[in-house]
């Protein structure tokens, strides 16, 4: 038997309405199946990577989120990278012993992992506020090859207000640059571009339908790329990780636990910042939901208490009702927060805008103690980031309980997926080491 390629494409926010726009990836349904997915809580794009990699829960894999709060260190650390992060075995792990090679591209939580070709930003920071564009990777001098012919890695394409085709463009060129070289046989693929126009103007806007368009064809490009290299026997999967919905409401909880004395802040130069180590319980949240995480144990009645009966608001949960979302995990804040669908959480604590402090009004995802989607907008009369989170109008996290919270998956292959109508993310790990044999 031949030895089998597999093209993993992870593209966030895809559903199965939105192929009406994709020719080529309903060329590739057709041709194979395709099914409904169901991720698991919290619908993320961290969580969600590492159950379909381990074939695990949150609970059992460890990633509760796109971050947590370090309560040893009293710090908010968020897309932090490191694999050893990840509780579980991985994908990566079981291949490598089955001597079957792998590669990573823009996977979450994936420096140092196990897979023998890694790609993922890692941009240079310099003491007087510099940034060089640049990327880890594995092996060492992967991506200094790449940049001599492909140039860097567009960052400021990938997130914040510039986010557009050319960070996928990319991506595509430089899967297809290590596949005519080193010929990895499972290839993770990152596909970002479904996320932006989604939640910045909807996910059912024209803008959303107009990016769907654009994906696909770098999708086919892709597909394209990888027969021209006539491999043996390939096989491509494209998943979403979770469904965008519209939203019209925001919630602040850490101003909300500020309001009852349970925030703290530390005035520097005039502007508010949060003080971690004098809070009794902040927020760390995360589209959809969020972890709040209370020092004394006495105090999570009344956490709890703030956010019951919220408009806007689904669940809180305490104690053993994070069970039951599968989220009871020591990361895990003593207080899980779960929007309605209509509703996402901001990180602020300030009250008045002229206080923020300064990384507020810029990209800086490792500043800020929560996800800001805000970051896709600017303000040409500040030349910033504005402060305005009613501008978002797509979010996504809370269990996926609707259909239009569910993704998709299509796989080239008539046989490749189960035979039953969606398939939950920890069940892609099976997936994928079926199609690896």
């Amino acid at each position: 038997m031949p030895d089998s390629y597999l093209i993993f494409v992870s593209m966030p926010a895809l559903r199965t309405r939105d192929m009406q726009h994709m020719p080529r990836l309903s060329a590739l349904a057709a041709k194979g199946t395709a099914r409904e997915l169901v991720p698991l809580f919290p619908c993320v794009t961290s969580s969600v990577q590492a159950a379909m990699l381990t074939g695990q829960a949150p609970s059992t894999h460890g990633i509760i989120g796109n971050g947590f709060y370090h309560r040893d260190r009293n710090e908010v650390e968020l897309w932090i990278g490191r694999n050893n992060l990840v509780q579980s075995e991985q994908i990566w792990d079981r291949l490598k012993s089955n001597g079957i090679s792998s590669a990573a591209w823009m996977t979450q939580n994936i420096k140092d992992a196990a897979a023998d070709y890694i790609v993922t930003p890692e941009p240079i920071h310099h003491p007087d506020g510099r940034m060089d564009l640049w990327c880890y990777s594995k092996p060492d001098g992967l991506y200094q090859k790449l940049f001599n012919d492909l140039g860097h890695f567009p960052l400021m394409n990938y997130w914040g207000p510039m986010a557009n085709i050319k960070s996928t463009q990319w991506i595509v060129n430089a899967a297809l640059w290590l596949l005519q070289r080193e010929r990895p046989r499972f290839n993770f693929i990152y596909i970002p571009h479904l996320d932006y126009a989604a939640q910045k103007f909807g996910p059912n806007s024209p803008q959303a339908a107009d990016a769907c368009r654009e994906a696909d064809e770098q999708l086919g490009r892709l597909i394209d790329g990888v027969h021209a290299l006539s491999l043996p026997k390939v096989e491509f999967l494209v998943i979403s990780e979770y469904a965008i919905t519209d939203v019209s409401r925001v919630v602040y909880p850490n101003r909300m636990l500020r309001d009852a004395g349970l925030v703290a802040t530390e005035t520097r130069d005039g502007l508010e910042h949060l003080d971690f180590a004098r809070s009794p319980a902040v927020a760390v949240v995360d589209h959809q939901f969020a972890h709040v995480y209370v020092k004394d144990k006495s105090d999570i009645d009344a956490v709890s208490g703030i956010f019951e009966g919220l408009d806007g608001i689904a669940h809180v949960l305490v104690g053993d009702a994070k069970k039951e979302f599968g989220i009871d995990h020591p990361r895990s804040g003593e207080v899980v927060l779960i929007c309605e669908p209509d509703t996402w959480l901001a990180y602020y604590w300030w009250k008045d805008d002229a206080k923020a402090p300064p990384f507020a009004r810029t990209v800086d995802i490792h500043a800020k103690p929560g996800y800001d989607p805000v970051e896709l907008f600017f303000d040409p009369a500040t030349k910033s980031i504005p402060l305005s989170a009613s501008l978002v109008k797509g979010s996504h996290g809370a269990p996926a309980e609707r259909p239009d919270q569910r993704g998709a998956i299509v796989a080239s292959g008539p046989t490749m997926l189960p035979d039953q109508d969606s398939i939950r993310d920890y069940d892609v790990f099976e997936i994928i080491e079926k199609a690896m044999r």
